[in-house]
């Protein structure tokens, strides 16, 4: 079922009812165009997700990218009415704490007007560094988060001189390469002959279209046990 969206604005908010699908393709880029387009008319965003039926890796970064692009325009973009299964993944990812869901409609919208709420997001002391490199923002902004919230402090760029340079600066342990990195041979022996002690992770062809509560924790996980840390 393709996504589809119905909007209404309520006073100083924007409620968006979804419907469907959010994947990576044509749904996250047809989501992302009406929040673009919604954004100029006001920064607080609701998004109602009561009938979204299915929800990958790359539409979640989708989200989590809007998060912080409207947090950083002093808006905020709040969801409610969560299907069980996207809890689920919220729970399973960490990313709870970032996205605040609501029972209803009017619960999320007249959290507009209450006190800022204290951000969970606020992460604890990071026990190593990470680069990730790839070329799409919302990749990028899943893996932010996804890291943070599991305790790594994240230096994210779609350019090899940039990770080239935050990986050595930052005696980062850790390189993550994207899928649309993955293949490029230059860019590989360049991180390796640069930085040669930290650990290359490279991140399969289909991991922004996997099923968002199995990609992430995946990935925690392998990073974890590159260092024994406890599961």
């Amino acid at each position: 079922m393709q996504l589809i969206l119905k909007n209404e604005p309520l006073g100083e908010v924007v409620v968006v009812r979804c419907s469907g699908r959010i994947v990576t393709g044509d749904e996250t880029q047809f989501l992302q165009g009406e929040l673009d387009k919604l954004t100029q008319l006001s920064k607080h965003v609701v998004l109602q997700l009561a009938e979204v039926t299915y929800l990958d890796s790359g539409g979640l970064g989708t989200l989590v990218r809007m998060v912080g692009r409207l947090r950083a325009a002093r808006g905020d973009l709040k969801i409610c009415r969560v299907p069980p299964f996207i809890r689920k993944v919220l729970q399973l990812t960490n990313l709870l704490g970032v996205f605040h869901p609501y029972e209803s409609e009017q619960e999320a919208i007249a959290a507009f007007s209450s006190a800022p709420e204290e951000r969970r997001e606020s992460f604890q002391a990071s026990s190593s560094r990470i680069v990730c490199l790839d070329s799409s923002l919302d990749l990028l902004a899943y893996l932010r988060v996804l890291l943070q919230s599991s305790g790594y402090e994240v230096f994210t760029t779609q350019y090899l001189s940039d990770a080239v340079t935050f990986a050595k600066g930052t005696r980062s342990s850790v390189v993550i390469c994207g899928p649309g990195i993955r293949d490029n041979a230059h860019a590989l022996e360049k991180i390796r002959q640069n930085v040669p002690d930290a650990k290359l992770v490279h991140l399969p062809p289909d991991f922004s279209t996997s099923e968002a509560d199995q990609a992430g924790p995946k990935l925690v996980s392998q990073i974890r046990s590159l260092f024994n840390f406890p599961q």
